[in-house]
């Protein structure tokens, strides 16, 4: 029965010897596969810290060489002005130049026609004085015509220059105004498309946590399940050896009485054959 004990102690050693080893190196590949969820989630915060960074440093970039454009533009819109400008005051210039030689020349011409008519007006003095008062009216008129012809060409011209240059600057302001509406409407998509990009990689993230999180709970629960299964088979069969045990102690006891019985009972026929014999022999003695 001791050796029975040894052995059955040796047995149920090496079974708890055996689900222990297995039990630590599930422990081990839990904490292996823990270390590589760690591991592979430092790397993804990694990559996404440096395509953030990236794409923070593209943004200013583009910032910055919107802004070049923009001062690129603005430059070539002032000297395109400048340019016009200076045309402007040339063309300005040339023209009061030619209204000045018209002038003189205009001038000189009726000097020399007055002069004429002067020399010629010696022989009628009346007739002289009437046709110099005509003559000097008609010039009045003609001057005053032409004058009035002058101005109105002049000031038809500064009213031309006036809407052009009107004309050209609300051309420019409305091509700056799409541009820049152009400009806030593509800033605007590509915020909103950022935001999205980072509520989608906020919520991956958080999936990929909540799914780590799910599949570890799933397997300590698991792992807590097989223990406790483990633990009431384990009770069942020690229960069920020790139950086995004492079926095998009990039939040894009745083996045991029945053969101290038996014994017993032949001991005592033995001893009732022996006196039997012995009263035989002393009767025969």
């Amino acid at each position: 029965r001791c050796f029975y004990d040894q052995k059955m102690l040796q047995k149920t050693f090496g079974e708890w010897k055996e689900w222990w080893t297995v039990c630590r190196e599930r422990k081990l590949n839990l904490r292996a596969d823990s270390h590589y969820r760690r591991l592979l989630h430092n790397l993804i915060f990694k990559a996404w810290r440096a395509y953030v960074c990236q794409q923070r440093g593209k943004r200013n970039k583009y910032y910055v060489a919107e802004s070049h454009a923009k001062k690129q533009k603005l430059l070539r819109t002032w000297q395109c002005w400048l340019v016009y400008v200076d045309a402007q005051r040339t063309k300005h210039g040339m023209q009061s130049v030619a209204l000045a030689f018209r002038k003189r020349s205009c001038l000189c011409i009726s000097w020399a026609v007055w002069r004429r008519r002067h020399y010629q007006s010696c022989t009628g003095h009346k007739l002289s004085i009437l046709a110099l008062q005509h003559w000097a009216q008609s010039l009045q008129f003609r001057a005053w015509l032409q004058w009035r012809e002058l101005y109105l060409y002049s000031r038809n011209d500064k009213q031309k220059e006036t809407r052009a240059v009107t004309h050209y600057w609300h051309w420019e302001l409305k091509r700056c105004m799409e541009a820049w509406l152009g400009y806030v409407n593509l800033h605007r998509a590509k915020k909103l498309q950022n935001e999205l990009a980072q509520e989608h990689h906020r919520s991956r993230i958080v999936w990929q946590c909540f799914s780590a999180w799910r599949l570890s709970w799933e397997c300590r629960r698991r792992m807590h399940a097989h223990r406790k299964d483990t633990e009431k088979l384990a009770a069942r069969i020690a229960l069920w050896r020790a139950f086995v045990h004492w079926k095998h102690y009990v039939v040894l006891c009745v083996e045991e009485t029945r053969q101290r019985e038996l014994a017993e009972k032949h001991y005592k026929h033995d001893l009732l054959v022996l006196q039997k014999f012995w009263n035989r022999w002393k009767s025969r003695l």
